[in-house]
């Protein structure tokens, strides 16, 4: 679904020539969002080019389930992490939380142009488990405002012993 940019009042204690600022909606990273109106994209249809182009951020939002098994593999005790790279930055929230800490590389937050977004799920999962995923993709640079669009060039979910 794609986000717009809103005009919002500016923060409290901000300075007095800020008579207004902007915002983003929806705001879709909450885990109990409700994006049941939203059309749904089949996985062959994830890396179609997604917006208008220019200044453009469009939300991706999925439910995951951890399976017993893939394959031979027993996912029980497994790390699991997930990888999207949106072209051009991504913002990647797990169960409605943004994972960061101040001063430290965030893999949630934008990782630079075209970089991939690398997240821990769970350090050691279980069947069973759920992950509401919502991915804000952004195009970008964003003061350039480019000529192209929104799109994924990769999902993964990956296990580690």
């Amino acid at each position: 679904m794609e986000a717009k940019i809103i005009e919002a009042k500016p923060i409290p204690g901000a300075m007095p020539q800020y008579k207004t600022t902007y915002d983003i909606t929806p705001k879709a990273g909450d885990a109990y969002f409700d994006d049941s109106k939203w059309p749904a994209i089949e996985p062959k249809e994830l890396a179609a080019r997604r917006s208008g182009g220019h200044v453009a951020f469009i939300w991706y939002r999925t439910n995951l389930t951890i399976p017993a098994r893939i394959g031979d593999f027993e996912t029980t005790g497994a790390k699991a992490v997930l990888t999207v790279l949106v072209d051009d930055y991504a913002e990647v929230w797990i169960n409605g939380q943004i994972p960061r800490r101040a001063g430290y590389p965030s893999p949630a937050t934008i990782q630079g142009f075209n970089m991939p977004n690398r997240v821990v799920l769970s350090e050691s999962v279980k069947p069973g488990d759920r992950f509401q995923i919502a991915v804000f993709g952004i195009n970008g640079p964003i003061s350039i405002a480019p000529a192209n669009t929104v799109w994924f060039r990769e999902a993964r979910l990956e296990f580690y012993r």
